[in-house]
């Protein structure tokens, strides 16, 4: 099935590509989400459009996310958490925890923008990268501190 991206997908292609997909992929995954378009006769004709429109918004978009990343330089999540001998911790941080720790500081980035690889599940300071735009990327730093008992 071939069809028409409208917005960017992950390991597939960007806006108005025209892409060869599996048929439940295509019918089960891109059209009812609207990542996607059938590429018909009509619709290949709506590709430039899209194309130059897209080249519009990403730049713009590119602009915003670099905005974005000067705002995290010397940004920095602490969180408490219980951890017993040799600074393991009880259960982990994982992307959702940062996510919600960077909206209560006023960032609404969504959790899988957010580049953890693995959950962190020991006391410490780490860099994550954020991944904001296709071309700019960001470090947050994240500590991680034993939770005193009470």
């Amino acid at each position: 099935m071939e069809v028409i991206l409208k917005e960017d997908v992950a390991k597939l292609g960007s806006r108005g590509d025209v892409v060869k997909v599996a048929e439940g992929y295509g019918r089960n995954f891109l059209l009812p989400r609207k990542l996607a378009i059938e590429a018909t006769k009509s619709n290949k004709a709506v590709i430039e459009q899209m194309k130059a429109a897209a080249v519009r918004r990403s730049a713009k978009e590119k602009s915003q996310a670099e905005e974005l990343a000067k705002q995290f330089d010397g940004l920095s999540v602490e969180f408490m958490r219980r951890a017993g001998e040799h600074d393991q911790l009880f259960g982990s941080v994982t992307s959702s925890d940062v996510a919600e720790a960077l909206e209560k500081k006023g960032f609404n980035i969504d959790r899988r923008k957010i580049q953890l690889h693995e959950s962190l599940r020991t006391l410490g300071e780490f860099t994550i990268p954020i991944k904001l735009h296709k071309d700019v990327a960001a470090h947050l730093k994240v500590v991680i501190e034993k939770e005193t008992a009470e």
